[in-house]
């Protein structure tokens, strides 16, 4: 392995950490946190189609962490500040070789991890897919973000659907969520299955649902990264003059909340979400006016007229 030197970049300075004491004193759990999460790190592009992990561990800058962890932010605050940390360890470890004498990530203002309850209304997500389905190549994008809040789903699940996991014939689609292995079958909107069937014209010779629509020559098509995802739905926001706090992964959210506030039960939330436990949905038991609303005229309803 080369030496470590200032101009090293980043991912030669954390294959350098993960040969160390330090890294393998760690716990195996943290150990696994901190690979997964230095090889996303590595990957995040910051400026010019420049990657972190190409940077110079010397010239790697507060305005390239922070481009970087507004990025991140879009994931979750939680893992935001999982890659700081995991990405800190590397700096200071740089720093006690003497190979550079500062810590970049130390001015960042980090977000508090609290629970994100921003959703889009129905007004935003009809500029959304206005915007999105009136270009070809957002076409992708737009099936993305609309199966993820019709469907309730996460983004992640969605960008990499099989056509196997579609049915035209009964307008269903069946799938295993990725992050709990849940299997979930729900049925395709007429809107929806539509957008769907335009789609297999185009894009049915491949395997993928949402592909990118313009691979390199000789490539195949594959699906986007969640990056390139916040990047371009950044995009289209822009052109729709959304609110720039509106994030994909919030449609889910968004998606299970208008369930919960329509009155559906918990189980039937938990068919559609992929919960498998009660607790995990109180989340989105948010506190609205429309609830608070629906919950005192029920009330009002069974004890009569009011005082």
């Amino acid at each position: 392995m080369n030496e470590l030197k200032r101009s090293s970049t980043l991912a030669l300075a954390i294959e350098h950490y993960r040969k160390s004491p330090k890294f393998r004193s760690l716990a195996i759990k943290t150990q696994k946190d901190y690979f997964d999460q230095q090889n996303k790190i590595c990957a995040t592009v910051v400026q010019n189609n420049v990657k972190l992990g190409d940077i110079g561990i010397g010239k790697l800058s507060l305005k390239h962490i922070s481009k970087a962890y507004e990025q991140w932010l879009q994931v979750g605050t939680r893992t935001a500040n999982l890659r700081i940390s995991a990405l800190s360890v590397v700096i200071k470890y740089a720093m006690q070789n003497e190979v550079i004498d500062k810590n970049a990530t130390l001015g960042l203002s980090r977000k508090k991890d609290s629970t994100r309850n921003v959703m889009w209304s129905k007004s935003d997500i009809t500029k959304f897919l206005d915007v999105a389905y009136g270009e070809f190549n957002y076409r992708s994008i737009a099936l993305i973000c609309h199966m993820a809040y019709d469907f309730g789903q996460r983004i992640g699940d969605m960008r990499v659907l099989n056509w196997d996991n579609i049915s035209f014939e009964e307008k269903r689609l069946d799938m295993k969520q990725s992050k709990r292995g849940a299997e979930v079958h729900l049925p395709i909107s007429d809107t929806l299955i539509k957008m769907l069937q335009q789609q297999k014209e185009d894009f049915g010779f491949q395997d993928y649902v949402c592909p990118r629509p313009n691979p390199r020559k000789g490539m195949p098509h594959t699906p986007y990264s969640m990056q390139e995802i916040s990047y371009l739905v950044t995009d289209i926001k822009k052109k729709a003059n959304l609110c720039a706090d509106l994030y994909a992964m919030d449609l889910r959210r968004t998606a299970i909340t208008e369930m919960v506030e329509a009155g559906v039960d918990l189980a039937g939330v938990m068919q559609v979400s992929g919960h498998q436990n009660p607790q995990s949905v109180k989340p989105y038991l948010v506190n609205t006016f429309s609830g608070a609303s629906q919950a005192l005229a029920k009330r009002n309803e069974n004890k009569g007229k009011d005082i």
